[in-house]
């Protein structure tokens, strides 16, 4: 009898549950190391497109998601004193792509990736550390204080300054900084009655979109020296944010200090070499962190998750067919970070005037920015997807 396959997933945010999830049900045993405490992350919401959704459907918890999440797409692109540069809508993007693009807390999306794993198979405040990356002829092994786990394949899901990446990959440069901080609250906003929308202002966006809990997700982003932090965040968001149209300002009025979240952005602008070596590979943030200007690290995270498990005997095609595809999202999401974060005066208000010509000759930039990306397909038939179709909620 041939003897199960053992998966060690380090990292147990988005890409690394859905790996571990993909893998067990291929049959392997599974293992989640995880740093933190808990698998509660941080409190944001994470947007879900088409692509991602239908690798879920793999799972089987496609559905699921769409039942809790909330529809994207009614709302579009504005100026900050509210004139609308272009308008979008749910089932627009939902005939463009196949199905919907959704919204949801990312806290939801982590409960029930976890919920399709066996008791026992996630261990948190596990710190991990690659010890052998393996070969043909040798297990890998990961090194925990509680001794050595040796595997058939370590799935490396330990984010943006992954440890595993920097073993496998010494030379490699690493992250690099976007030029940007965001920012990003999770609130109920009293009376809140709003379209969801981008706003592009010179060198700032905000975003403000309704979760379909009730609560509002309200996001920004500035151009901004690294490593800056303000004494009260709130305050800072009110001093660059709050004479722009509504509901900014009801947002910044419903937060509290403590609701807001502020992180510098990171990203590989040189891509690795392969996504893989040995028994070990990367998924997500290690392998291809990006803005999320295009928010789609999450989305490629999930995708790496799906081909992975499709590929798990044969990491090589794992990289085959990962890296370039990612490669070439998370150059545009760059290219998408320079335009809507453009500081040069002159230089916004011919963007502004060209988006609005734009979006009277075709379809929304909101759209139009997902082509070739949200109409992505996984290499394997899903297990449920019932709510594909255009026009259900």
């Amino acid at each position: 009898m041939t003897a199960t396959k053992r998966a060690v997933v380090i990292g147990g945010g988005i890409g690394g549950l859905t790996a571990a999830a993909a893998l067990h049900l291929r049959g392997l045993r599974v293992t989640v190391l995880e740093r933190a405490p808990s698998l509660r992350p941080i409190g944001a919401a994470i947007s879900l497109s088409p692509n991602a959704l239908r690798a879920l459907d793999v799972i089987g918890l496609g559905d699921e998601i769409r039942d809790l999440a909330a529809w994207q797409g009614d709302g579009g692109l504005r100026t900050p004193g509210g004139r609308w540069l272009s308008r979008s809508n749910a089932e627009a993007a939902a005939a463009r792509f196949g199905g919907p693009l959704v919204l949801l807390h990312r806290a939801t999306l982590i409960d029930h990736l976890a919920a399709r794993l066996p008791g026992g198979a996630v261990r948190t405040a596990a710190d991990a550390l690659l010890a052998d990356p393996g070969d043909r002829d040798r297990p890998a092994r990961v090194r925990t204080p509680e001794g050595e786990l040796e595997a058939d394949l370590v799935v490396a899901a330990d984010g943006i300054h992954s440890g595993v990446r920097a073993t496998l990959f010494p030379d490699h440069p690493g992250p690099v900084y976007s030029g940007f901080t965001t920012w990003r609250v999770v609130i109920p906003v009293p009376g809140a009655d709003f379209a969801s929308h981008e706003t592009w202002g010179r060198g700032r966006i905000w975003g403000t979109h309704p979760l379909k809990d009730g609560r509002v997700y309200a996001y920004a982003a500035a151009v901004t020296p690294a490593g800056g932090h303000a004494a009260d965040e709130r305050a800072e968001l009110l001093h660059r944010y709050g004479d722009w149209h509504h509901p900014v300002p009801a947002v910044l009025a419903a937060a509290r200090p403590e609701d807001v979240l502020r992180h510098d952005v990171h990203h590989i602008a040189e891509p690795l070499p392969a996504y893989h070596r040995g028994r070990v590979a990367l998924v997500g943030d290690a392998a291809h962190a990006m803005p999320p200007t295009l928010g789609q690290g999450g989305n490629q995270a999930i995708e790496d998750a799906i081909v992975l498990a499709h590929h798990h005997d044969d990491l090589s095609a794992y990289t085959a067919v990962r890296l370039p595809r990612t490669t070439a999202v998370a150059r545009q999401a760059v290219k998408v970070a320079r335009l809507n974060l453009m500081t040069n005066r002159a230089g916004v208000v011919v963007r502004d005037a060209a988006l609005a010509a734009l979006s009277k000759a075709g379809p929304a930039l909101f759209l139009r920015s997902f082509d070739g990306i949200a109409d992505w397909r996984p290499p394997q038939p899903p297990y449920a997807s019932r709510q594909t179709q255009v026009g259900e909620r």
